[in-house]
């Protein structure tokens, strides 16, 4: 098998778990070594085992880390942990993907929405994003062979009921996708990708209001149309009152691992659709 990323160094926050475990999943399997940062103390354990899991499957070396990367100090110790991670190879330690992941939501309508779940929200979203970048940057490669990939959302630009802070977080994590990737063009090429609904607790802790309201969405979504015989029969059972099925994590991580590597060379600055086509934009 092709092992296009073979001995590279890769950051996932939000790593272990979901979507950014789908992602480790993905860039492990092209060979990329990998620090999966998370948040949680409960989260330890099953961090752990999981880069054990990985190590062991796809013959890379992962390590989990502990951080909160919406902090100076956070985002300081993941790259601290990758330097010291990096210490048994003899090539200089450089950073060569980067995967921001980590993110929260905390919908809620206009009136009801608090200024500490904003604050927090933007905290998560957007200022980890940068203060982990800002730290890596001393260790970017300088022939441009590097990769940023920022999870956005399709809230970014649907204009989803709840969703003022959530959206607000993932239009400004597009905005310094197209800063980063002027800033970073010796470095690295720099790309968000902009999920819809993908299969797991943060989709099923939705309220029927907030799927109700987006079900017209689902609906005329191309990749979303349930298929008998092909997907599971509770998907295609859900997928009567839902309107559609919601993307499995492995899809989404398909395209960030599409970024990261070689071919993507000349996409940059780039919003990538990675939501079976619920948003289309020019």
């Amino acid at each position: 098998m092709s092992r296009p990323l073979e001995g590279k160094l890769g950051i996932i926050t939000g790593g272990s778990r979901g979507i950014g475990a789908a992602i480790a999943e993905n860039l492990a399997s092209k060979g990329c070594n990998l620090l999966l940062n998370y948040t949680s103390s409960s989260s330890t354990q099953a961090a752990t085992d999981f880069a054990a899991h990985l190590n062991n499957i796809h013959s890379i070396q992962s390590l989990a880390v502990r951080a909160d990367v919406g902090t100076p100090e956070g985002a300081q110790a993941i790259i601290a942990a990758a330097r010291d991670f990096s210490s048994s190879t003899s090539k200089p330690f450089q950073i060569d993907v980067i995967v921001n992941n980590a993110g929260i939501a905390r919908n809620a309508l206009l009136p009801a929405v608090t200024i500490a779940d904003f604050n927090e929200t933007y905290r998560v979203n957007v200022l980890g994003s940068l203060l982990l970048v800002q730290a890596a940057q001393p260790y970017l490669p300088k022939d441009r062979t590097g990769r940023i990939v920022n999870i956005s959302s399709v809230s970014s630009s649907t204009g989803f009921v709840t969703q003022s802070v959530y959206g607000g977080t993932k239009a400004a994590v597009e905005a310094m996708t197209r800063t980063w990737s002027r800033e970073l063009a010796e470095n690295a090429t720099v790309n968000a990708i902009n999920p819809g609904p993908v299969e797991g607790p943060m989709y099923a802790s939705n309220t029927p209001e907030f799927l109700a309201g987006i079900k017209g969405w689902i609906m005329h979504t191309p990749g979303m149309a349930a298929r008998e015989g092909m997907d599971a029969p509770e998907v295609v059972e859900d997928a009567k009152e839902s309107g559609g099925r919601p993307a499995h994590t492995s899809e989404v991580a398909g395209i960030v691992g599409m970024l990261c590597g070689a071919d993507a060379q000349w996409c940059t600055g780039q919003v990538v659709c990675a939501n079976g086509g619920m948003v289309m934009l020019h």
